[in-house]
């Protein structure tokens, strides 16, 4: 079924003031060319493009990366009443809503409490310093370790990371930057010792890391890199 408008709404946090940004779809023209949803401080915008034959295109602001993401959206899709939520193409996490206006109020509220939990683990109280790290400065900058965290945890999960631990043995993995120059990633196992040493000089290195499907852990002298 496809909902009036008035009773679809769109939303997304700004990524400089930590502010939810909401407004009805029908306060929109969605057959114009352009529609722009601006934060109040005045330092985002979600814009809404037609691209004609019912699509549209949207450029969303992201909490993580220091540039927005961009998505093709069946314009039939912002207008079901279902939510719709867009992610970040790195870290997963929700960044747009789309849909009845309880329901993206209630996803937006999820999104605060994801909010704090990521400063929190980056230890910031400035959603600036979350948002906007050195891009040369890889071990310095919270974004970089989120994304290492979280590549870890996803391939861990799957199986993807294979070491010298036997049968029975519970496999404990760590990663570390090493030093005097912190420009490489050391991942390693508590449990056996084997380990891998990535270079990891920036955030475009750190979002090369997201696309690894499985690493090899080696015994340290074997290591190459």
């Amino acid at each position: 079924m496809i909902l009036d408008t008035k009773n679809v709404s769109v939303a997304y946090r700004c990524p400089h003031c930590g502010k939810g940004v909401v407004s009805m779809v029908g306060v929109f023209s969605l057959s114009g060319d352009m529609i722009k949803l601006k934060c109040d401080c005045g330092k985002s915008e979600l814009r809404m493009e037609n691209l004609g034959e019912g699509k549209m295109h949207l450029t969303v602001p992201c909490l993580i990366c220091p540039n927005p993401h961009h998505y093709n959206v069946n314009k039939s899709v912002l207008l079901s009443g279902d939510l719709f939520a867009l992610g970040c193409t790195y870290t997963g996490i929700d960044n747009c809503f789309i849909g009845e206006h309880s329901k993206v109020l209630e996803a937006l509220e999820e999104s605060q409490r994801t909010l704090e939990g990521l400063m929190l683990d980056a230890g910031v109280d400035d959603l600036g310093a979350l948002h906007s790290g050195d891009p040369d400065m890889a071990a310095d900058d919270p974004m970089v370790d989120e994304i290492i965290r979280f590549t870890l945890a996803d391939l861990a999960e799957e199986g993807g990371i294979r070491c010298g631990c036997g049968e029975g043995d519970v496999a404990a993995y760590g990663y570390e930057f090493v030093p005097p120059d912190y420009d490489v990633l050391r991942v390693f196992c508590n449990t056996c010792g084997y380990e891998k040493r990535i270079p990891m000089t920036s955030l475009v290195s750190a979002q090369d890391f997201l696309n690894v499907d499985s690493l090899e852990l080696t015994e340290p002298e074997a290591n190459d890199e």
